[in-house]
């Protein structure tokens, strides 16, 4: 009789909602409404559509127009495939070729050899939070916002053959962006001016998200701040240094503005990118050509983002 009572109570207690688990963990998970599934399907396509409208498409359409001899201005109907000549041509017998994957190699190697590291010392200075970090942040991130055309009109006050800074200083008669000797270089400063704020700003990020105990630890063991940052530190940001290696081929091979401001990528000044704009959009009009100089440098680029991608899976996978 003493027991009715419980049992009384334990049919009275109604049953638990239906769950759904995932993983085991019990959590519960609530139907999509209808207005939810709209929501996060035009959350999806849309985006998926301007990727492959602005993005996916553009890329196969100068794949495919790499291996025609159109000229941007007959009709797609009688446009004549050519193969792979556009590109046997482009090393053969175009001359501004050569020079120009030179410049681009050398435009690499300057922001990865110079103002890569550059910019990382930057962000270990910075990060030691000095008196008056905000400002050297602020005024070092300053030239990544202005656009390398920007930039090259205010390097030009200081390059000017006539009324420029430099050679006032100098008592020089230097044409800066005239010289095909000396262009590149003066180019170079330019643009790694640029490329350290934001190379700074990159690793100044990885530097904030270092666990603060693993320096602690490399200090105890009597390690120098130089030697726990490329023994400890350094390795551990390896995401951001593969992200920094991308963004710096990526740099180098769209670098575009600053000489085609100048002199349109000529006496000098050559590089990929100018020769595909020249010939797609210039005085040639060769489509075809220039898709498959555009075709070369996508190539190029794949790489790099394909090994960038693949480290960021790996990652994942941790």
């Amino acid at each position: 009789m003493s027991d009715l009572p419980l049992v009384q109570a334990d049919r009275a207690v109604p049953p638990p909602a239906a769950t759904t688990t995932t993983g085991g963990r019990g959590r519960r998970l609530r139907l999509l409404s209808g207005t939810d599934r709209v929501v996060i399907a035009l959350m999806v396509l849309v985006p998926l559509l301007l990727v492959v409208s602005l993005v996916w498409f553009p890329a196969l359409a100068t794949v495919a127009l790499s291996a025609t001899d159109w000229d941007g201005i007959g009709p797609i109907s009688e446009i004549e495939w050519v193969g792979g000549r556009n590109y046997s041509d482009v090393v053969q017998i175009y001359p501004p070729f050569v020079p120009a994957v030179q410049n681009n190699l050398l435009w690499l190697a300057a922001l990865f050899v110079v103002a890569t590291p550059f910019g990382m010392f930057l962000a270990v200075l910075l990060d030691k939070e000095l008196r008056g970090t905000r400002f050297y942040q602020t005024a070092l991130y300053l030239p990544v916002v202005l656009s390398l055309a920007l930039i090259g009109f205010v390097w030009q006050l200081i390059y000017s053959r006539d009324q420029g800074l430099l050679n006032g200083v100098f008592g020089s008669n230097v044409d800066w962006y005239g010289d095909p000797d000396v262009n590149i270089w003066a180019v170079l400063v330019a643009a790694g001016w640029r490329h350290v704020g934001y190379i700074m700003l990159l690793y100044l990020a990885g530097l904030k998200g270092v666990d603060p105990s693993l320096r602690e630890a490399a200090a105890v063991d009597g390690a120098s701040e130089t030697r726990a940052f490329f023994r400890v530190v350094f390795p551990v940001m390896r995401p951001i240094n593969i992200i920094v290696l991308v963004v710096t081929v990526i740099e180098s091979l769209r670098a575009f503005d600053l000489v085609w401001v100048i002199n349109k990528g000529r006496n000098g000044l050559e590089l990929l990118s100018a020769l595909v704009t020249a010939n797609v959009v210039g005085e040639a009009s060769r489509i075809g050509f220039g898709s498959a100089l555009a075709t070369i440098m996508l190539v190029v680029s794949l790489v790099f983002i394909t090994v960038y991608l693949a480290t960021v899976m790996r990652e994942d996978r941790r």
